[in-house]
């Protein structure tokens, strides 16, 4: 059972509710930590190089289009390899069975293609420089088609739980964090644009002008398999202050496009709509004072681009229908009644979402006649490609229609100055990517998100205090890290001192692997897991369960949800909620475990009961600090 007080009823001495109210940007983000000198201050954003609209000349470029060619633009597109043009021989055999061709060069030509996609599991990503070459490699192919048009490049770079470039390029934390560090300083959103300044500047010196961040879902449901950590927190006028400020860190300081995702609304399911199709009972009330705010305020402050949920949402439209293909959704709410005039783009056309009621085949047509933009993704190009076409000749969609969407397509790479500036210096990039300045910036960043839930007196844990033992779960590593969370939190716990030992433990643990545990602990001065999904694993609770019975101390790191707090046994002494199993999120929650930096995080989600969800253990705004 989940402890609702500290022990004894009270607080011990070292612990106190955080009460430090930071109303500057400087007070939420100056305060180095005790051991290393560093910047006061973030690096000041600088305002992005403004490129003016030109409608006439994007309706000349239209103009010169053929049909195939306009509605290449509508797509953007993933490929396997490192290179446009010469990826290795297992990466081009990829690509051919996957898109028909074997290089992205070749796909680009062959669907005049307006935008690509990177990800890591395709091979695009080894280092910053090598990405920023495959973007001028893209932007030369574009470039050298009959109507050379320059391609959107793009990537789902949230950070925190999703991110595809890992280092050297910066590592930051995600939206939670983010969320838990405004609170903590008071509620400026400081920290939010910060972030994603700098994300967009580093991005953009790599080709990539289009981020699909951030997430504008008000997470409200704890047992959400799919946005949790990914959103801001639980209260909508704060996710709408952080998702306007991370609009403008993107896009006017750091110079891309962002994506508020995922429209109308994914905080309030327990279906992940890449493998089902969630069904959100909200009533339109509901939505107008939960989800809406976000995505109002996203669009009042000049969002590039708006994603859809592939969700069905009754009360918006009653037919059932995603809200991706949602003529009522896209275009009555959304274009209609929130005015969004800018590009709407569907999420993964791979996801099981948009592909329980209709055939791939029909998916495309119907986004595009629901009033979507940009298809992103689709499981089989060339199908997805002659669908569009042939709805077109046969009337189902009409040539104004695809007009729109390119044109609007045309004005966004304009606006980000891809008409004027296609190509990046491949050469600067080690200058302005994963810097010292970049990587001290997010270190506190992560600190001031990190949040100390539950706390006996048992943290700050001190160096004489004998020797550690840290095992838990180690979920997938991120890209370029240092490996497994519980070796970074192990080898982070060294360098500030500690005797450890590390031993991964992993999801669901099974019965020799917790008496393995347990007789390691029954040898340590105290214990530090790292939890992962406890309502979840019933394993896991009765690893920790039986470490608590050993009397040795045991202090808990949730590695994403803090909802892991209603799901302790009694008798684990700490709980610090990282949100994220990045390097950057366990460095900063070693630094705050230990003291050198002090927790100031506080919930931006409640906690509920296990036992008893309608009542609040833990409320929005909890947070401990140190005395």
């Amino acid at each position: 059972m989940a402890q609702e007080t500290t022990s004894g009823g009270r607080p011990r001495r070292r612990t106190v509710l955080a009460a430090g109210v930071f109303g500057t940007a400087a007070g939420a983000l100056g305060a180095g930590t005790a051991r290393a000198a560093r910047p006061a201050h973030p690096a000041p954003a600088r305002a992005a190089r403004a490129f003016p609209p030109d409608p006439l000349a994007d309706r000349r470029l239209l103009s010169r289009m053929t049909r195939e060619e306009k509605v290449g633009q509508l797509f953007v597109m993933r490929f396997h390899g490192d290179s446009a043009t010469a990826p290795s021989a297992a990466d081009a055999q990829a690509n051919r069975e996957d898109i028909g061709v074997a290089t992205a060069a070749e796909m680009i030509a062959r669907y005049h293609l307006g935008g690509v996609i990177y990800f890591g599991w395709a091979g695009n990503i080894r280092s910053p420089r090598q990405v920023a070459a495959l973007s001028n490699e893209v932007q030369r192919a574009g470039l050298g088609l009959r109507v050379p048009v320059p391609l959107l490049v793009s990537i789902d770079q949230e950070h925190g739980a999703v991110q595809r470039i890992g280092p050297p390029a910066t590592q930051l934390p995600g939206a939670m964090s983010l969320g838990a560090a405004s609170l903590g300083a008071g509620g400026t959103s400081a920290g939010a644009r910060a972030a994603a300044a700098l994300a967009g500047r580093e991005l953009a010196a790599l080709g990539v002008r289009q981020d699909w961040a951030p997430d504008a879902d008000v997470n409200v449901n704890p047992a959400n398999p799919v946005i949790g950590v990914r959103s801001f927190g639980a209260d909508p006028e704060a996710v709408a202050r952080l998702v306007v400020a991370q609009v403008r860190g993107y896009q006017e300081d750091g110079g891309i496009s962002a994506a508020v995702k995922h429209f109308p609304g994914h905080g309030d399911t327990a279906t992940d709509s890449h493998v089902g199709f969630p069904t959100i009972s909200h009533s339109r009330a509901q939505w107008d004072t939960l989800d809406a705010p976000p995505f109002r305020a996203a669009i009042a402050a000049g969002t590039d681009v708006v994603m859809t949920g592939h969700l069905a949402f009754p009360a918006l439209d009653p037919t059932g229908d995603p809200a991706t293909l949602s003529h009522p959704v896209v275009t009555g709410v959304l274009r209609g009644e929130l005015g969004y005039d800018g590009v709407v783009t569907t999420d993964s056309l791979r996801m099981e979402g948009v592909r329980t009621k209709y055939g791939d085949d029909r998916v495309p047509v119907l986004a595009l006649r629901a009033g979507v933009d940009l298809l992103l993704d689709p499981p089989d190009l060339g199908l997805a490609h002659r669908s569009v076409l042939a709805a077109l000749r046969s009337g189902e969609l009409t040539e104004e229609r695809i007009d729109a969407s390119v044109l609007r397509v045309l004005a966004l790479k304009r606006r980000r100055g891809l008409l004027a500036e296609p190509y990046v210096d491949e050469a600067a990039v080690a200058r302005s990517v994963g810097t010292p300045a970049h990587r001290a910036l997010a270190d506190r960043l992560a600190e001031r998100g990190t949040t100390l839930v539950v706390n006996d007196g048992t943290l700050p844990l001190r160096a004489d205090g004998g020797h550690l033992l840290v095992l838990g779960v180690d979920p997938a590593s991120a890209s370029g890290s240092d490996g497994p969370a519980t070796r970074v939190l192990a080898r982070a716990l060294q360098e500030e001192g500690f005797r450890v030992t590390r031993r991964a433990t992993g999801p669901a643990p099974e019965a020799a692997t917790r008496d393995a545990a347990v007789a390691a602990a029954r040898r340590a001065h105290t214990v530090v897991v790292a939890t992962y999904g406890l309502d979840t694993d019933p394993a896991q609770r009765t690893l920790l369960a039986s470490l608590v019975a050993t009397g040795v101390p045991v202090v808990a790191v949730a590695l994403r949800n803090p909802y892991d707090a209603a799901h302790l046994p009694d008798g684990v002494r700490a709980l610090l909620a990282a949100y994220g199993w990045s390097d950057v999120e366990v460095r900063a929650a070693a630094r705050v475990l230990t003291g050198r930096a002090r927790p100031h995080g506080r919930l931006p989600v409640p906690v509920t009961r296990a036992d008893a969800p309608e009542r609040t253990l833990y409320p929005v705004g909890r947070g401990l600090s140190y005395a």
